[in-house]
């Protein structure tokens, strides 16, 4: 909660005083109730803002496109596509899988199916409770709405196209893996948006739900690795497109604040006015 006490701290340290009227007051008994008035008038920044100013954090480049970002997530997915057909990296990823049965026997651990939106909820929620998060709830939400959408056509239109086989079915839908990209999706927009500490743990849990997708035998090698590859550039999709969403919907826009305090001499009475402005 301190990070809001300080966020109202910089709202009021900010304000700028005009006097837009100033009546003289000593000895003068005509003045009406609206005797001496003091109009406070501030812009309030967004969020978003403030806490870049309180944090000293200069706005990110991941917000704008760079063709350098897409090296990690496309080295990703290119390896995962060599994996598909290369006899090779067939072999590895068998020896894998066989290893893993070896060890997990007839115990799976089906948690992935829910763990994998672990960095999604907590990437929208955080906000919400007071943890320093760098965008309003309706930017992360339109950004991870974005990003979770490109994420879903990029995966159904590879699975549907390349109709890998699974390894414990017949089923043609594994290339790529659809949880592992939901959650490194998760956990990279928790990275864009509550920087590298909060990231760690986001991707700590996205790599657990990759091995847990092998060890439950629901997916090969090559299937987690591009799944990773698209979840991190569908998040970085959402951020590129979040200044577009900004300039169309004006929510870059300040919002106008105002004050006016009043005192009475006759009465002693003060009195306070306050409108605002979205």
């Amino acid at each position: 909660m301190t990070d809001w006490i300080r966020f109202l701290m910089l709202c009021v340290a900010s304000l700028t005083v005009t006097f837009s009227s100033f009546a003289q007051v000593a000895g003068d008994s005509t003045l009406s109730p609206m005797d001496v008035v003091i109009q406070l008038e501030a812009p309030v920044p967004d969020a978003a803002a403030v806490l870049f100013e309180h944090t000293g954090e200069p706005a990110r480049p991941e917000y704008r496109f760079n063709a350098k970002q897409l090296i990690l997530p496309a080295a990703l997915v290119a390896v995962g596509s060599f994996g598909v057909r290369n006899g090779a990296f067939n072999k590895l990823k068998n020896s894998i899988r066989n290893g893993l049965a070896d060890w997990r026997g007839d115990h799976y651990f089906r948690a992935d199916d829910y763990i994998q939106y672990l960095p999604v909820v907590a990437y929208v929620g955080l906000g919400a409770v007071g943890v320093k998060c760098r965008h309003s709830f309706k930017e992360r939400f339109a950004a991870g709405a974005t990003a979770y959408l490109a994420m879903g056509i990029m995966v159904n239109a590879v699975k549907y196209s390349v109709k890998e086989k699974r390894p414990d079915s017949n089923a043609r839908n594994s290339f790529p893996s659809g949880h592992t990209a939901t959650v490194f999706m998760g956990a990279e927009l928790m990275r864009l948006e509550y920087g590298t500490g909060l990231a760690i743990g986001a991707y700590a849990v996205a790599t657990g739900v990759a091995f847990l997708r092998l060890y439950n035998d629901r997916h090969w090698l090559n299937d987690v690795i591009a799944g990773a590859g698209i979840g991190i550039l569908s998040a970085r999709i959402g951020y590129w497109m979040l200044p577009l969403y900004q300039k169309w919907f004006h929510w870059t826009k300040s919002a106008t604040l105002s004050v006016m305090p009043s005192y009475n001499i006759e009465t002693r009475a003060v009195g306070f006015g306050l409108a605002a402005s979205f």
